[in-house]
């Protein structure tokens, strides 16, 4: 999986619950997949988080390629969209 600097320097430093597994398994099945106007994307996916067991909904952001990730978090505000 390729990321930035800014990811391995700032993201992981922050949040070292990350795993790269999660990450990877975002982007090969997103929930929802955004293009910013910034020609960034933002995908969303679940994941458990191992130190409760409970299922989260991750976002990362992608640079342009769609590929190299730039953040990661856990979305606590992400709702489904409707039917």
């Amino acid at each position: 999986m390729k990321t930035t600097r800014y990811f391995q320097e700032q993201v992981l430093r922050k949040r070292p619950y990350l795993v790269p597994e999660w990450c990877a398994g975002v982007l090969a099945a997103p929930l929802k997949r955004v293009a910013q106007p910034d020609g960034r994307i933002r995908w969303w996916g679940r994941v458990t988080d191992p130190r409760d067991g409970r299922e989260r909904v991750l976002r990362l952001v992608t640079l342009e390629d769609g590929e190299t990730v730039h953040n990661a978090f856990f979305d606590r505000d992400y709702q489904e969209d409707l039917p």
